[in-house]
């Protein structure tokens, strides 16, 4: 059993009882960096100030309203898993400033001026919000511009790669798995014009 104060990785998955309430006793996890609370009851995300390296953090089936509590991760978060919780609004989401990577999906989002918010996340590449009222509401094809649309720096959207109309299009040499000698065949056959 690792010491609590030096775990790199802690995982208090769907733990029974489940926890209700995050508490101080997660400020010993000084190290850690990868923090799952994933499928327990917790409404509030407190406790987190004393986790200066915390990159990721799993909160998905649980009650979670909102973003506060994690005002202190503002520096360290990269990754935050909080699909299947009951967030409506993005009010704080601000403060992760760092997030890369945001699985939401299935939440109570369902209004673009809350999705606005997310543009407040300069550095977010990877998005999951599927699910959320204002997906369901949308046509696939316009959730996707819409959504790459408001969010530009946006990579992946939905587990898809984000593909905007001012990107080249794909070519023949894009799609070879290996880049390997149908490649060299296209080009020189164009070189020989």
């Amino acid at each position: 059993m690792q010491h609590a104060a030096t775990a790199i990785e802690v995982s208090l998955v769907f733990q029974w009882p489940p926890i209700e309430k995050m508490d101080n006793s997660l400020s010993a996890l000084s190290n850690c960096e990868k923090l799952s609370l994933s499928t327990n009851m917790i409404e509030k995300v407190t406790g987190l100030n004393s986790l200066k390296k915390l990159r990721i953090l799993s909160l998905g089936r649980n009650y979670i309203k909102s973003f506060s509590g994690m005002e202190s991760l503002g520096d360290t978060l990269e990754e935050l898993w909080i699909s299947y919780n009951l967030i409506e609004k993005l009010k704080g989401i601000h403060v992760l400033r760092n997030l890369k990577v945001l699985y939401m999906s299935n939440n109570l989002v369902k209004e673009w001026s809350e999705f606005n918010k997310l543009q407040e996340l300069p550095n977010l590449e990877d998005l999951l919000f599927v699910g959320n009222p204002l997906y369901d509401a949308c046509e696939l094809d316009i959730w996707r511009a819409e959504a790459a649309r408001r969010l530009p720096n946006l990579k992946k959207l939905d587990g898809e790669t984000v593909l905007r109309e001012d990107e080249p299009p794909l070519t023949v040499a894009d799609m070879q798995p290996d880049g390997g000698d149908a490649v060299e065949t296209l080009v020189s056959a164009e070189t020989n014009d």
